[in-house]
């Protein structure tokens, strides 16, 4: 399988990143209801099968439980596993040492001794300034507790401005996770894809479906549940006007004998210095996403694509 490396000598990932945010979430996605402990294993088994071995997390999600979840499944296994998971800047964490403090417990709920990319989730950091922030972040690399250093929903400058700290303590910058989908190409016009192309960051695409837009399986007729149900995206207007795009996706995806949401990923990855990040609950889901791996478009399938959804 290809591999892509995150920052200058980092670690080396597949082009495909599997998301845990639903593992052990009750609030968003209902964990322990339709899903538990057991299809999370099963999934995270699927996901090395198939030779995806990076998982992104986060200290929020599930409340720790996500992190403990990994933790626990890598000790059954002996293929090697990168994690990427988030430390939050919240209010009480205001100077170095409460950031230090995050990172042993993300270690500790995850069972390793390193982590291969520490994210900074979001970044309005209340009292703890970017410049404490990222020299703490490098004094973690520099113990080797830290693999390399990412950012999460940053703007161009605010990636910037991390990436000029970073690199004054000779630590790259290595991604910034932000919102991307074919539905979702805000980077492309505010700075920030080609921002990450000229500092060398790559772009964690998160919500690459769309919330499920892309799957194809929302149709007019159809009343979503659950947060899609007061999401306008989602209503009988929205559906009809992104039909012509879930269209070309289907008539590609025959070519191929892909499923829309394959292509939709796979367009992605075609972007360079992309990796989608696709959330899952269970192997099926894995079984699904993987599918976009292995094959690669023409580039005229990708000019239509990129044509049908600019913005």
């Amino acid at each position: 399988m290809e591999t892509i490396t995150l920052g200058q000598n980092g670690i080396t990932v597949p082009p495909l990143c599997i998301g845990t945010w639903a593992w052990g979430d009750k609030l968003f996605w209902n964990y322990g209801d339709a899903y538990g402990e057991e299809q999370l294993q099963a999934a995270f088994t699927a996901a090395l099968d198939a030779g995806v071995t990076f998982f992104d997390t986060a200290e929020v999600y599930g409340l720790g439980l996500s992190e403990e979840f990994l933790g626990k499944f890598m000790k059954q296994t002996s293929q090697p596993v990168q994690i990427a998971t988030k430390f939050g800047p919240l209010p009480w964490r205001w100077d170095g040492k409460s950031v230090s403090e995050a990172l042993t417990a993300s270690l500790q709920r995850l069972q390793v001794e390193r982590i291969e990319l520490y994210q900074v989730h979001w970044p309005f950091t209340f009292f703890l300034s970017q410049e404490t922030l990222m020299n703490t972040l490098a004094d973690e690399v520099h113990k080797g507790r830290i693999g390399a250093v990412g950012v999460s929903n940053y703007s161009a400058s605010q990636m910037q401005e991390a990436h000029q700290i970073l690199a004054a303590r000779g630590v790259p910058l290595a991604v910034n996770q932000v919102r991307y989908s074919l539905l979702t190409r805000q980077i492309e016009t505010n700075g920030i894809l080609p921002t990450a192309r000229d500092l060398d960051v790559k772009i964690l695409a998160y919500s690459p479906l769309a919330q499920g837009l892309l799957t194809g399986k929302y149709t007019p007729s159809q009343n979503p549940t659950g947060a899609r149900s007061i999401d306008p995206r989602f209503s009988q207007d929205g559906l009809n006007k992104i039909a012509p795009v879930l269209s070309l996706l289907r008539k590609i995806g025959e070519k191929y004998g892909r499923t829309p949401a394959q292509v939709a990923l796979n367009w992605l990855i075609a972007q360079g210095n992309v990796i989608p990040i696709a959330g899952v609950k269970n192997a099926e889901q894995v079984k699904q996403n993987v599918g976009a791996l292995g094959w690669i478009m023409t580039d005229d399938e990708l000019g239509e694509l990129d044509q049908i959804t600019r913005l």
